[in-house]
Order: structure tokens, then C-alpha cells, then sequence
């Protein structure tokens, strides 16, 4: 039985990979500072430990055939424009330790989780943007900060390949979200905050979106993702790689989705003056088509009502949104009772969210 780590294993993306490679039979240790916030975690082995120290990242390699590299000091635009410092330090040195110790514990192959962020602002000035390529990437001018570390462990990474022989996969993520990953406090992602918000307004109400709307983004289901990541992981392909929707959608219209999911009418309060990142982003997912074979499957009005739906499940029992408790009840009860006289049974269950 082929042994692999996964890092990052309590946060969003890495908890659900975890649950996928042990569905394939892999025997998995999961790493991180924290354990899974939702649900218990499905690895073999959960160690916590702070990978921004060398001899935590030897003791996470040790024995290991695989390595998934996801741990990261990350969060939503909010997060990442008022913390340069942090992510920075802490990622590489996250990243240059866990690079080292695979090489020295003989880890045959290594994948690290990249982001979007990469690509230069110069080609994201406008909302209508033309797709990324993955050879878009140089000239470079990063996303200050967390994109300047991705794209230097990406480097890393090549040169860990060329020089060491350790073959190294390289996956650039394109807003990732779903279930089971933060959606308050700061560091969420906006169709986590977009999805608390409508959930916790009345129908009729109004919500606060970040800049004009007509910023554009492209979204990726999460149970694609971790497809994405392992058929990556399989292939013989050593290149950056996109992983992502190609549907480019602006905020206005995102939030006009989850208000349909949650079957309100809701208003927009734009807010000039937060932070908004680029103008328009989208992925070109030409090449990820050619070497996989394969391209994002479910859509985004699903993903984003299976979102919704969990996101709800989880403020109607968090006390600290007590004001909103029997309202959200409310409209689950209703879900529920809705499902059920249909007969879709897949959306009854998912109705229910978390219990």
C-alpha cells in the first residue's frame, strides 16, 4: 500500500483530498497546525506540527512515498492584502523545508498547490479578460506577496526536478470552494462570505459586496479540485498546470447565483473602498484538457447550492448567530420538506447539511 502526506490536511482543500486518497486505498498521514475545524479527518495517522520548522517537516516525510503539499499561510483578498509578511515568511518557509526533507527521505514524487495569483497584474486590468495561459506567467508580476511566494516555490520545485531527479507536480489553483471550508473570521473566500451573507439576510434584504460587482473570477467546485490534484499527481506531466472552471462570471452575478440557491431576493450595497484584487481573471484550460483528459465537471450553480446549503446548516447552530437561529431553521425545515415531496432524495440529504 502505496504511503502519502498530505500538508495543509486540517484546512479546506487538504481535508477533502485526505477523504479522497483514502477512498483509494491509500494509506495517508495528514499534517498540519490544526486539526479539521467540521469533521473528524479520515487519515491514518494526524500529526500536528508546525511545518514552518525543519525537524517537523523530516519527522512529516519520514517512511512517506508521496507527499500532497497544501499547508500555507492563506485566506481570502481581505487576508492576504494585510498580511504580505506573514504569508511570505511563513509559506517558504514551509515549502523550501518540506522540499528539502522529501528529497533527504527519499519521497519519490511531490506535488505543491500554486494559485492563480501568479499571473501578472498586467494581463487582469479588465473585467473582459483574456483566459490565462500557464506560459502567461513571465514575463512576471505577481500578486504582492502571496503570489510572489508561489511563484518562487514553483521555481523551487523545477529546480528540485532538474537538480535532485525529484519529480515534482505543480497544480495552480483557481478559486477553490465548497463545503467544510471557512466561511467567517476573515479569511474566507468570497462564495463562502457571499453564501454566509444571504444566509444570514432576510428575503428582501441587502448585502454588503466588496467593490463595484463587475469584477470578474472564474470558480472550481472542490470535489473537482481534489479530482484535478490527484490526476495530476498520476501523470507524467512536470509543468505548472491550471486547475479551475473556464466560466467567468462578475461578483454581481455570483451573488445573484447564491441568492437563487437560497430561493431569496436580495440587494447589493457596494463597497467602494475594500479590497477587490484584480479586475478580471479567468483560466485557460486548453492544456489541462490535453494532459488530463478531463476538465471540471460540476457546475457552478450546483456547487455553489451545495455550498449554500452546508454554510446554512452551520451558522443555525453556531451561537453566536443566535439573532438569525430559528429563521435559518426555518428555511432548512423547509428545504427538507420540500425535497422530500419531490423525491429527490439526494437533495434531501443535502437539505439537511452537516447533522
Amino acid at each position: 500500500m502505496k504511503r502519502v502526506l498530505v500538508t495543509g490536511a486540517g484546512g479546506f482543500i487538504g481535508h477533502h483530498l485526505t477523504t479522497y486518497l483514502k477512498q483509494r486505498g491509500y494509506w495517508v498521514r495528514g499534517v498540519d497546525k490544526k486539526r479539521p475545524e467540521y469533521e473528524e479527518s479520515k487519515a491514518d495517522e494526524f500529526l500536528v506540527l508546525d511545518l514552518r520548522r525543519w525537524e517537523n517537516c523530516l519527522a512529516a516525510t519520514e517512511g512517506m512515498d508521496e507527499v500532497y503539499g497544501l499547508a500555507a499561510e492563506m485566506g481570502g483578498i481581505g487576508f492576504i492584502e494585510h498580511n504580505k509578511a506573514v504569508i511570505m515568511h511563513d509559506s517558504v518557509l514551509i515549502n523550501t523545508h518540506m522540499l528539502e526533507a522529501s528529497r533527504q527521505n527519499g519521497v519519490s514524487r511531490y506535488l505543491f498547490t500554486s494559485s492563480a495569483c501568479i499571473y501578472p497584474g498586467y494581463l487582469q486590468k479588465t473585467a473582459d479578460v483574456t483566459p490565462l495561459k500557464e506560459e502567461d506567467a513571465y514575463p512576471a508580476d505577481a500578486e504582492d506577496g502571496y503570489g510572489w511566494e508561489k511563484l518562487f516555490t514553483e521555481r523551487m520545485c523545477r529546480h528540485y526536478l532538474e537538480d535532485y531527479g525529484l519529480e515534482t507536480r505543480v497544480v495552480r489553483f483557481h478559486n477553490i470552494f465548497g463545503p467544510l471550508g471557512t466561511y467567517d473570521g476573515g479569511r474566507e473566500k468570497s462564495p463562502a462570505a457571499i453564501c454566509r451573507k444571504i444566509a444570514l439576510v432576510q428575503d428582501g434584504g441587502e448585502i454588503e459586496v466588496w467593490g463595484d460587482g463587475l469584477q470578474t473570477r472564474s470558480y472550481c467546485y472542490i470535489d473537482d479540485c481534489v479530482e484535478g490534484i490527484y490526476r495530476l499527481m498520476r501523470s507524467d506531466y512536470r509543468q505548472p498546470l491550471n486547475l479551475g472552471q473556464d466560466r467567468m462570471i462578475t461578483v454581481n452575478e455570483l451573488v445573484d447565483m447564491v441568492a437563487r440557491a437560497a430561493g431569496k431576493r436580495v440587494g447589493r450595497r457596494h463597497n467602494l473602498a475594500a479590497p477587490q484584487g484584480v479586475r478580471g481573471r479567468n483560466s485557460d484550460n486548453t492544456r489541462l484538457r490535453e494532459v488530463l483528459g478531463w476538465e471540471p465537471q460540476v457546475s457552478l450553480e450546483e456547487g455553489l447550492r451545495r455550498t449554500y446549503v452546508w454554510i446554512r446548516s452551520q451558522l443555525a447552530e453556531r451561537p453566536e448567530y443566535a439573532e438569525a437561529r430559528d429563521r435559518l431553521r426555518g428555511e432548512i425545515s423547509r428545504d427538507r420538506k420540500a425535497a422530500a415531496a419531490t423525491g429527490d432524495a439526494a437533495r434531501e440529504v443535502s437539505a439537511a447539511g452537516a447533522r
